[in-house]
């Protein structure tokens, strides 16, 4: 399923990425998130969608009719179709997270979880916002968290790489260093 979701998840980022398109990635993001809540929340509206034996023409009917209320774009709109077209909005929160992925890649984006013992002070976030993106060369978006086991310093992970500049980081590595020699 993992090649269905990047289809989905690439082709409409081929929409967005468009130049001709009015949609910014941004905004196209919030609405799908916004429509992923509802269906999220609402698991008799879920249910219709996902219904194989309801008629497309009923559930575009019902999907306009959310689309309409939200203010959602026309190219949003018609993605979600497509989804319920083709069956496929059971793996819609997979294609959101993929999309999101596809987007920030083709901007130049990384996406960083940044974890401290201590919550930080704007100045700090952007002076190591600034170290992440020396190091990835790309600009970075980053989450933020807090664990007080790592005692100072922080853990960057960003996809599957993680830098560790804690002080528990640092004490492991030390007692790895010892029972070494």
């Amino acid at each position: 399923m993992a090649s269905v979701v990047g289809i989905y998840a690439r082709a409409f980022a081929d929409v967005v990425m468009k130049t001709s398109s009015p949609l910014d990635p941004a905004g196209a993001l919030q609405e799908l998130r916004s429509i992923e809540a509802l269906f999220k929340e609402s698991d008799q509206l879920r249910r219709v969608m996902e219904n194989p034996a309801i008629p497309g023409d009923r559930k575009r009917a019902v999907l306009d009719a959310i689309t309409q209320r939200l203010g959602t774009s026309r190219s949003v709109r018609n993605f979600i179709a497509v989804l319920t077209d083709h069956r496929r909005l059971p793996l819609f929160s997979e294609i959101l997270k993929q999309l999101e992925q596809e987007l920030n890649a083709r901007q130049g984006f990384a996406e960083a979880q940044v974890n401290t013992a201590r919550p930080l002070s704007d100045p700090e976030k952007q002076l190591l916002e600034a170290e992440i993106t020396k190091m990835t060369g790309k600009k970075v978006r980053a989450r933020y968290g807090e664990d007080a086991s790592l005692l100072g310093g922080a853990v960057v992970q960003v996809g599957s790489t993680i830098y560790d500049g804690s002080v528990k980081g640092q004490l492991e590595r030390i007692r790895e260093q010892l029972v070494e020699i």
